[in-house]
């Protein structure tokens, strides 16, 4: 844990409202006792940095028994950010990774040219009642990654950076924020942060990045003297010096954001792509469930099913 003077308050004042280039306000979905509020991609905004898709998930309670079972489902041209403030996942695979994320901790998952994995509830959370709250992402790679080798990394809690100023706690998920660089493996300039705020304490946002938004989980937060409560997302206009200040009873928020894309992304189902060729090769290899023949397999110990790919 770290104090970084780069962290001084500022006044969020000395900026406009008009500072907000975007304003989101997530869709949300009922999964069946499971609410999933989807800020990214937006109708106004498809990307913020390299994220493409950003939802959260929960809060949800579950009873003994209960949990969430996403099944074994692909991916293509982006990397999966998952992370967690209440609950577990169990992670599989079909690179082989097995791996159960608590909170605070990080699991990160590069599809590049086609993985599947799925995530569910862990049988030790099912044993009693249990809450879940959480946020995934999508992060679009680099033309030159889209056909890499896919990759998995956890990293737990006590190994991503904190930084710490009056009234504020930051912790670094990925990239690189007010001189501390999270262990990661990225292959865009990045920044991801996990940011708690006491009631009236400000937070800079890092001005060494192109792109940069934040999403409230809680709480509020006030800019240029309008509030903005939680489930919103804010994109701000390159290059302004952002400072923002918690309400009454403070805020939790996830700022993020990094270096643009060389353009635009094609979005169908669980790929992303540059091309739209990619995308429609991706659909018929699932599509045909020759497992371990092709791009796709299933993870070695969840074989049993699988999400079908839709029907449009």
């Amino acid at each position: 844990m770290s104090w970084n003077p780069s962290l001084e308050p500022g006044c969020p004042d000395e900026i406009g409202v008009d500072a907000i280039e975007t304003l989101i306000i997530p869709r949300a979905r009922d999964l069946g006792g499971f609410e999933v509020r989807r800020a990214l991609p937006a109708p106004k905004r498809q990307m913020v940095g390299p994220f493409i898709f950003f939802d959260q998930a929960g809060p949800a309670e579950f009873l003994t028994g209960q949990g969430v079972d996403v099944r074994p489902h692909p991916h293509i041209g982006l990397g999966t950010v998952t992370y967690l403030y209440r609950g577990d996942f169990h992670h599989r695979d079909s690179i082989g990774s097995d791996q159960i994320i608590e909170p605070g901790a990080l699991n990160w998952m590069v599809a590049g040219k086609g993985v599947t994995h799925s995530e569910r509830t862990s049988s030790t959370a099912r044993q009693g009642p249990h809450s879940l709250f959480g946020i995934q992402t999508w992060m679009a790679l680099p033309e030159d990654r889209e056909d890499m080798e896919p990759l998995f990394e956890h990293h737990g809690k006590d190994l991503l950076p904190e930084i710490e100023s009056d009234g504020v706690n930051a912790r670094l998920i990925l990239g690189t924020a007010y001189g501390e660089k999270a262990p990661a493996t990225l292959y865009s300039e990045t920044f991801y942060l996990d940011v708690t705020l006491d009631a009236g304490a400000r937070f800079p946002l890092p001005d060494d990045h192109e792109d940069r938004g934040l999403y409230i989980t809680q709480g509020s937060v006030h800019i240029a003297g309008q509030e903005f409560e939680a489930g919103k997302m804010m994109v701000f206009r390159p290059g302004d010096k952002i400072t923002v200040q918690a309400g009454e009873t403070g805020a939790r928020l996830m700022a993020l954001g990094g270096a643009t894309m060389n353009g635009p992304r094609h979005v169908w189902w669980n790929f992303v792509s540059s091309s739209k060729d990619k995308i429609e090769a991706a659909k018929e290899e699932w599509r045909a469930a020759n497992w371990g023949e092709g791009i796709f397999d299933l993870p070695q110990d969840d074989r049993s099913e699988f999400i079908p790919l839709p029907e449009k």
